[in-house]
């Protein structure tokens, strides 16, 4: 098969599956027949690990859909299919480029469809059975149904010679399901790589290439390399003082300091916030200082140390927020907003480490984003296979924090422990709980394939 037949094939499953339903089984079997489609045509490249692994991950992200048929399961799902499509077609192009590639395809691919040269078959057809189909039917029907149309415009009696009959299908839902199936589907078999990628990949090796080693590259041109180096060692000493001066009152003020309730919660998120561009400005500090072949400078000792222990301090600073952040958890509760925050701190820390690696095994500045991607790319398969809602129903009730009824109404997947609870204590989420349960009534009254499993094997209330 050729990937003019995945197009036609998937635009046409499409269709089927999406016609007068809304989303939920239906894209989760559209994703493993991707998935699938990817095995069988790239079956000789599928060989190494990343590839494996992409493959489970997009079956295991599909099922989590099919599950919860929510938008981090969704964007999971996507991404999945997305990255093992791309690093089984263009393995020699870093994945960085995936995401880009794919908005620039969606967008180039409105023109690109129209391009029929480009993907549609050039040889002559040389089996007789297919020629005798494109002679003797596609080709007469085509133009039968083409004049058909103008002739039924022309005269009413003409017209109503077949219009009596009616077929209950909605032509114009039809359409646009085919014209969008086929716009998906050809965006993802059929696209395009711009010159442009294959020339700056070496751009995001994570190892320097052997001239780049024996240049000084100094990042203002206006100095020399011994000045920017000196103004390195400078910078970086006056960023540990104040960072040490800042992890000083920052705990003093998170643990020492007696804070008012009503403005605790309010305190912890700007603190929070602060450390989280902190961490974030910091990493920028060692990409902008160790770039080229300054990290080869062997009078950069200095400077290398002064980095290293920048980078501890910003570790102390993330674990004291983590012991803040689990503090006031066992205070007020489990929200999303604070596994969000325990989610950035570990990978800020993931992030520190890859820093230090970079530092000291002397790699790229790509080298932290090719690795930084497949951490945030497990964050987000995480968030979709775990029902976080549940745990944090779970949790709260389990230490009677932050269990206020609208809350608890309000958190995603937790109906069965929730319903329970209210019973046992009497409570009503009021409109929030009455909306919910709307909601869940609509979902088990889906068609097959518009539902969410989950909402099948809850009971009725």
């Amino acid at each position: 098969m050729k990937k003019l037949h995945f197009i036609l094939v998937s635009s046409l499953v499409f269709t089927l599956l999406f016609y007068n339903e809304d989303l939920g089984l239906n894209w989760a079997i559209f994703g493993i027949l991707q998935t699938a489609f990817i095995c069988y045509f790239f079956q000789d490249k599928i060989t190494s690990r990343a590839h494996l692994i992409l493959v489970v991950t997009s079956v295991l992200s599909c099922f989590a859909f099919a599950w919860y048929g929510d938008f981090p399961s969704f964007f999971a799902m996507v991404l999945s299919i997305i990255f093992l499509q791309f690093k089984t077609q263009e393995p020699k192009l870093k994945l960085l480029q995936a995401l880009p590639l794919v908005v620039i395809n969606g967008i180039a691919s409105l023109g690109r469809i129209f391009m029929f040269s480009q993907y549609l078959p050039k040889r002559k057809v040389n089996n007789g059975f297919a020629k005798k189909l494109i002679a003797y039917f596609v080709i007469p029907v085509l133009f039968f149904g083409l004049f058909l149309i103008v002739y039924s415009f022309g005269s009413d009696h003409f017209s109503s010679l077949f219009t009596g009959y009616y077929l209950d299908i909605d032509a114009w839902q039809a359409f646009v399901l085919t014209a969008l199936g086929f716009f998906i589907s050809f965006t993802f078999w059929n696209y395009w790589i711009p010159e442009v990628c294959y020339e700056k990949n070496n751009v995001l090796d994570n190892d320097f290439k052997a001239e780049a080693k024996m240049q000084n590259q100094n990042s203002f041109s206006f100095l020399d390399i011994d000045f920017e180096r000196r103004s390195g060692e400078i910078t970086l000493f006056l960023l540990n003082i104040l960072l040490l001066v800042f992890i000083t009152t920052y705990n003093y003020e998170q643990f020492f300091e007696v804070a008012k309730k009503s403005y605790l919660s309010s305190d912890t998120h700007e603190r929070v916030t602060a450390v989280i561009f902190s961490i974030i400005m910091a990493v920028g500090v060692i990409l902008f200082y160790f770039k080229g072949g300054f990290n080869f400078d062997e009078k950069a000792k200095n400077l290398k140390k002064l980095a290293k222990f920048w980078i501890f301090l910003n570790g102390v600073l993330i674990l004291t927020t983590i012991i803040k952040n689990t503090e006031y958890v066992s205070f007020f509760g489990l929200t999303y907003k604070r596994l969000g925050v325990y989610a950035f701190l570990i990978l800020a820390i993931i992030g520190l480490l890859i820093s230090f690696i970079k530092i000291t095994k002397q790699k790229t500045n790509a080298f932290l984003f090719n690795q930084m991607i497949w951490y945030f790319y497990g964050t987000i398969l995480l968030c979709s296979f775990v029902n976080w809602g549940n745990i944090i129903t779970h949790y709260n009730i389990s230490v009677n924090k932050g269990v206020e009824p609208i809350f608890l109404s309000g958190l995603n997947f937790n109906d069965e422990m929730r319903r329970d609870y209210f019973l046992q204590n009497k409570l009503d989420g009021l409109y929030l709980e009455i909306s919910k349960e709307k909601e869940i009534s609509r979902m088990q009254s889906n068609t097959f394939l518009s539902k969410a499993l989950y909402y099948e094997f809850l009971p009725n209330k």
